[in-house]
């Protein structure tokens, strides 16, 4: 594939604008512009209005258009996309800076968090489940049980990397080993914020009974920071695997050299748009029997007094799983579900990252940016990284890409912090397995915090 440049973006006669010309991209963004921040009449409290109605395709046009106007750019600067991320961690990083500093609209910003992460809309929650149960569904089937009995373990090496990690540079700056375990490797590795640092930070608050608040502030300002080594290290193993090509398995996770395993079988099927609109509502079906499942736990988990909860994804990971193992589903309709799973992740990237960028606070990152902090964090990112790498091809597993999902999808913010960590690294295919990290391995978290905060806080 030719190497995107400068001067065919700008070619009126390309259409390289994720498809659209020149002509039409800046006609685009003359409009998005308008519509964010002209204002127009009275909104319903009286206060200056906007011509922004911020239904599904309008949030999902807009975010487009500023996912195109910095991905394409960023795509093509060349140290920035070669080490970096490209157009990826541009638009997430362009996006923070616009919604931190209020570069736009307060009624925008509003749209943003419904459009990405709130009922009624909630992208995330279709952009997530679409890659899970196309990557989970084309997996081969030898294959996936093979990582099932392996991969778990290589998330609790993981985990010892990086506590080692983090308590070694810790002692350099005079912080207690269990400071260091409790306050940066718990947070850092807990699954994300929503799943992890909150209620962690509610597992602190009971067992001191102090406000949950005092953990939090700080657990979240680490975790930031955290994330974005990690997503910079996703590009950094990018680009190992690249110059190392023994080290990677181009996407694939689990080295396997038998003859039996048929892998992407898909593509001996080309899927009609039945198939992949069939694919979809398969894919809302097993979310909706996932959230019920979620929600049985949960009551279930209060009445026993269990202090971790069992996500709806940890719940729509296992049932795609059982359904491949138990090979029920179609040919035909795998195809669709691969086939959908691409759109998603090759197709909408752009559009997610900006609404996350969006939201992300910049101030967060800066909050928490002491020198020692900095240092800590860094090196209980790598001490995941370095010690899977250096067993993963022991337990068959590819070091790049178990490095990335069991390693950099744990230490990240969660389900934003996998698509942008996999985005940097160009490994979406393996949304799948982050996900297994940052549920199933957050959920392990929150287990080995609560035991912790009750052995050594008074």
């Amino acid at each position: 594939m030719a190497k995107k440049n400068f001067k065919e973006l700008f070619d009126p006669k390309e259409s390289k604008w994720g498809g659209i010309s020149l002509p039409m991209f800046l006609a685009a963004l003359v409009v998005v512009a308008i519509v964010v921040y002209v204002p127009f009449g009275l909104d319903k409290e009286g206060n200056p209005g906007s011509f922004l109605r911020p239904n599904f395709l309008i949030m999902f046009s807009a975010l487009a258009v500023f996912g195109l106007l910095f991905g394409e750019i960023g795509d093509r600067i060349p140290i920035w996309n070669d080490f970096i991320g490209g157009g990826t961690i541009l638009v997430f990083f362009m996006a923070a800076v616009f919604g931190t500093y209020g570069l736009v609209p307060e009624n925008f910003m509003k749209a943003v968090n419904i459009f990405y992460g709130k009922q009624p809309v909630n992208f995330l929650e279709m952009f997530i489940p679409a890659l899970i149960v196309g990557s989970v569904l084309t997996v081969d089937r030898k294959t996936l049980i093979k990582s099932i009995s392996g991969y778990i373990p290589l998330i609790i090496i993981g985990v010892i990397g990086a506590s080692a990690g983090g308590i070694l540079v810790g002692l350099i700056f005079g912080k207690a080993p269990m400071d260091i375990m409790m306050n940066y490797v718990l947070p850092i590795m807990g699954g994300g914020t929503g799943a992890g640092a909150v209620p962690m930070s509610e597992i602190w608050s009971a067992k001191t009974g102090r406000p949950a608040g005092e953990w939090f502030g700080f657990a979240i300002s680490i975790l930031s920071i955290a994330n974005v080594f990690a997503i910079i290290c996703g590009a950094l193993l990018k680009r190992v695997g690249e110059a190392k090509p023994s080290l990677t398995g181009n996407g694939e996770l689990i080295i396997d050299n038998s003859k039996e395993a048929i892998r992407d079988k898909e593509v001996e099927v080309k899927p009609e748009l039945t198939d992949t609109t069939a694919a979809f509502i398969l894919t809302g079906v097993l979310f909706m029997v996932s959230h019920i499942l979620g929600e049985v736990w949960s009551g279930f988990a209060k009445s026993h007094n269990i202090d971790f909860e069992l996500h709806r994804l940890v719940f729509l990971i296992l049932l795609t799983m059982f359904l491949n193992i138990a090979n029920v589903v179609p040919d035909r309709l795998k195809a669709g579900a691969k086939r959908m799973q691409t759109f998603f992740s090759k197709h909408t990237i752009w559009i997610l990252m900006a609404a996350v960028g969006f939201t992300t606070d910049v101030k967060e990152i800066k909050a928490a940016a002491a020198f020692s902090n900095i240092l800590i964090a860094l090196a209980i990112v790598l001490g995941a990284v370095g010690l899977i790498m250096l067993v993963a091809r022991k337990m068959k597993f590819y070091p790049v890409e178990a490095a990335i999902t069991a390693g950099l999808c744990m230490a990240n913010r969660g389900g934003a912090g996998d698509v942008a960590v996999l985005g940097a690294a160009d490994r979406m295919d393996l949304m799948s397995f982050a996900q297994i990290s940052s549920r199933i391995g957050g959920a392990m978290m929150l287990v080995l915090g609560s035991l912790m905060f009750g052995a050594f806080l008074k």
